[in-house]
């Protein structure tokens, strides 16, 4: 059995450790690299708090599938950055995650648009006509045509009656229609 030391063990003796399923070198391993991988998650989804989740189920990751660590291939602290790095990818992309940063954006009054890079809305002027319509309208628009939310994402995260969400979309899209051929 091991000894536990005051001192870092080197990345062999801890991978030794770790394979003979010690407890304390997990233990370790969490000292010494969940600072610089708590980081890493929180580069990619933005909050404290959901970094502190993805690192959580990074480790039990990292301890459950430690067998697939091949140290041939690559550094301990490398392979436990594309563990880290994939679930915080796979969070992001989530369902309950895009709502729930939506809702959390609305909520503070934040009106965060975003489309894909080679579209820009300025370019046409759609941005000064979303902002003609009415408030619900425009949270609708914006949600669906910004932010890629369909309307059953909208009338769950808002707790809309989906066809509440259907007429806001379809009357806001008819008055952009008509704002738009006017400009024309």
């Amino acid at each position: 059995m091991f000894k536990p030391s005051k001192e870092k063990p080197s990345e062999e003796v801890l991978v030794e450790r770790l394979r003979a399923r010690d407890e304390a070198a997990m233990s370790v391993l969490y000292d010494m690299y969940s600072p610089a991988l708590y980081g890493v998650i929180t580069h990619i989804v933005k909050s404290e708090e959901v970094a502190e989740d993805v690192l959580q189920e990074a480790f039990i990751k990292i301890w459950s599938s430690f067998d697939s660590y091949d140290e041939h291939k690559g550094r301990l602290f490398t392979w436990m950055i594309n563990v880290c790095r994939n679930l915080a990818i796979d969070k992001i992309r989530t369902k309950a995650y895009r709502v729930s940063n939506t809702a959390e954006d609305l909520a503070t009054g934040a009106r965060t648009v975003t489309a894909p890079e080679s579209f820009n809305p300025e370019h046409i002027g759609i941005r000064e006509m979303v902002d003609a319509l009415q408030p619900e309208q425009q949270q609708i628009i914006d949600l669906m045509y910004f932010e890629g939310l369909t309307q059953s994402e909208i009338a769950e995260a808002y707790q809309i009656p989906l066809g509440t969400v259907k007429t806001r979309a379809r009357s806001a899209v008819k008055y952009l229609a008509k704002l738009f051929k006017g400009r024309a």
